[in-house]
């Protein structure tokens, strides 16, 4: 990558509607050049998708949580066992496959503490590899919109 690449990989990570044009007029590009490095860097895997970000509290999902889980027997058929099951819920918004004391930390949005609490209770204890579950409210969840090359 050099600094044109990270220039649309960042103006793109601030705003992915941003138009072809726009973006190569403020580099000072051509715009097909521009339109040729957005293809090529989504071509060698840099650019993997753009979506749409949702406010969860306006659909309903104000209260979010991290639950570590710890697995037994910690074998590679009951981590990805576990890990299609949390895939699956419509609560799990990420999930982390970890090293150490858990196997999994999973970020869930949820309406309220009751269904936090059904979701722990009537979801994940119920599966017979879970030996360990514990559960962190939080409080508030900052993201970096924009993640420069190391």
């Amino acid at each position: 990558m050099d600094e044109l690449d990270s220039a649309l990989v960042r103006m793109l990570q601030e705003d992915g509607r941003r138009t072809n044009r726009d973006m190569a007029e403020e580099l000072g590009i051509a715009p097909s050049t521009c339109l040729e490095r957005i293809r090529s860097l989504r071509r060698s895997g840099i650019l993997t998708g753009f979506h749409a970000e949702a406010d969860l509290a306006a659909i309903g999902r104000g209260l979010q949580a991290m639950i570590a889980v710890r697995i037994r027997p910690p074998t590679r058929a009951a981590i990805e066992a576990f890990q299609a099951f949390l895939e699956a819920m419509p609560e799990v918004i990420s999930v982390f496959v970890l090293t150490g004391t858990d196997d999994f930390l999973v970020h869930v949005a949820v309406r309220d503490t009751d269904h936090l609490h059904a979701v722990v209770l009537d979801k994940l204890t119920k599966r017979p590899e879970l030996a360990d579950v514990r559960t962190s409210v939080v409080y508030a969840h900052m993201r970096k919109k924009v993640i420069g090359p190391a």
